[in-house]
C-alpha cells in the first residue's frame, strides 16, 4: 500500500554512516521510454526480492519518501511492485518541488528515502549532516517543451516561447526544472517573459493540460505522465539539459532498513524497467 501526504508535514556502494555527499559516477546510456515494464508485479511475489542489486530480505512497517514532483507516477510503480515484494510495508510518498523537500528535512521532517530532480538540494541536505551515506544517480531525464494536445499554435522549438502572443508559464527559478529550463533558453539565445512561475514542474504542466497556458518547459517524463493531456516538442540536443536524480537513505530515517531496501529496489533492474516505462533514463 501507499499513500501520499501534504508537503508540509545499496546503493551500488556500501553506504559509509561517517560521510555524507553525492556519488556522481555513471551516465546516461541510452533513452529508454519505450520499455515496457513486464517484469515488476508477477516477479515479486515473496518478501524477498532476488536479482541484480536488488534488495533481500524481511522489511516492515512504514516507509516515508520524499521525493520530486516529477516522480509522482513512476514511484507509484515502483512503491506497488516493492509492496508485492514487502507486503508488510507501507510506503507514504511527499512528493513537492526538490528544494522545498529539502527544506523539510532540513527543518526535521521525519523521512526514510529523498529523491532529488537535481544534485544541488541533495548536496544541500549532506551539507546539513542528513544522508546516511553517499546519494545514488539512479535516474536522468531530458526537457521537453510542452503544448496543448495537436500543438495548435505549431509550437517548433524553443525560439517560438519568445512570442510575446503566446501564454508561456515556467517552474519557478529555484525549482530543479525551472533552473534546467532556463538554462536550454539561454543556450538557444533565446529570451523569454513568462506569464507566471509555478511551484513545481507538475503545475506548470497541469497550466498547459487545462489550457491556460499554451506552453511550458518540463520533463520528458512528464509528457508520459499527461497521457494525452500535454504533447510534447523535442528540444535538441545542443540546447537541451540532461537531469540527473539521486537518492539516500536520511541520517535519521525512521525505517532505516526500508529505506535501504526501497533504494536497492529503485537501482535493481525491476526499479530501472519501471522509471524507463515512465520516460526516464537509466543512469
Amino acid at each position: 500500500m501507499s499513500r501520499a501526504v501534504p508537503p508540509t508535514a545499496r546503493g551500488l556502494t556500501p553506504l559509509d554512516p561517517r560521510r555524507g555527499g553525492v556519488r556522481t559516477d555513471g551516465r546516461v546510456r541510452g533513452w529508454l521510454a519505450g520499455i515496457a515494464v513486464a517484469v515488476a508485479v508477477a516477479a515479486c511475489g515473496s518478501a524477498e526480492v532476488e536479482g541484480d542489486g536488488e534488495a533481500a530480505g524481511e522489511v516492515s512497517g512504514e516507509l516515508i519518501v520524499f521525493a520530486t514532483a516529477s516522480l509522482t507516477d513512476a514511484f507509484d510503480g515502483l512503491s506497488e511492485a516493492f509492496v508485492d515484494a514487502n507486503p508488510d510495508v507501507e510506503v507514504v510518498f511527499n512528493h513537492a518541488g526538490s528544494q522545498t523537500l529539502a527544506s523539510q528535512i532540513n527543518e526535521g521532517a521525519p523521512a526514510d528515502v529523498f529523491a532529488s530532480a537535481n544534485l544541488a538540494q541533495m548536496e544541500v541536505v549532506a551539507g546539513a549532516g542528513n544522508l546516511a551515506g553517499e546519494a545514488e544517480v539512479f535516474t536522468a531525464n531530458l526537457l521537453e517543451i510542452a503544448v496543448e494536445p495537436g500543438n495548435p499554435l505549431g509550437i517548433g522549438g524553443l525560439e517560438d516561447l519568445a512570442d510575446p502572443d503566446l501564454v508561456l508559464v515556467l517552474p519557478a527559478e529555484e525549482v530543479p526544472a525551472g533552473q534546467y529550463a532556463r538554462e536550454a533558453l539561454e543556450a538557444a539565445g533565446v529570451g523569454v517573459t513568462p506569464a507566471s512561475l509555478e511551484r513545481d514542474v507538475r503545475a506548470a504542466l497541469s497550466k498547459v493540460e487545462l489550457g491556460e497556458a499554451d506552453a511550458s518547459i518540463v520533463y520528458a517524463s512528464d509528457i508520459v505522465a499527461s497521457d494525452g493531456r500535454a504533447d510534447g516538442v523535442a528540444i535538441p540536443a545542443e540546447h537541451n539539459v540532461v537531469a540527473s536524480y539521486p537518492i539516500a537513505v536520511l541520517g535519521d530515517a525512521p525505517n532505516p532498513a526500508a529505506g535501504e531496501a526501497f533504494v536497492a529496489f529503485v537501482l535493481s533492474g525491476t526499479g530501472q524497467d519501471i522509471l524507463a516505462a515512465h520516460g526516464f533514463a537509466t543512469p
